[in-house]
């Protein structure tokens, strides 16, 4: 079994930075998708960002390009997520998951198969 800890949420006022991070126990496939997505109660998780553990490829959703990036450390297994110019849309609970190869930069919640419990981002005006 694969455990997923995110970490490094948090309070912030619009226009701030934070950054995600996200460790998996061990990795369940030779090579990997790991990817972040969010949620906010109501709504359905939104894709953020995917990266792929082998060419490094990353996939951004149109809400975020410009002022998150996604990255990868593969010798520690731990994903990161720089958020940069926050906004108040941008607060929700973020999730980092890992799926398997062929999900080129799947941004579909229903594909990946672990998941973390979440970390907290709030952003204030």
């Amino acid at each position: 079994q694969v455990q997923v800890v995110e970490s490094g949420g948090g309070s912030v006022q619009s226009g701030g930075s934070l950054r995600l991070s996200c460790t998996a126990s061990r990795s369940a496939y030779s090579s990997y998708y790991m990817a972040w997505f969010r949620q906010v109660p109501g709504k359905e998780r939104e894709g953020v960002a995917a990266i792929s553990s082998t060419s490094g490829s990353a996939r951004y959703a149109d809400s975020v390009t410009g002022r998150f990036t996604i990255s990868l450390d593969n010798a520690r297994n731990t994903l990161y997520l720089q958020m940069n110019s926050l906004a108040p849309e941008d607060t929700a609970m973020y999730y980092c998951a890992v799926g398997p190869p062929w999900l080129v930069s799947s941004l579909n919640p229903s594909e990946y198969p672990y998941w973390g419990q979440g970390t907290q981002v709030t952003v204030s005006s």
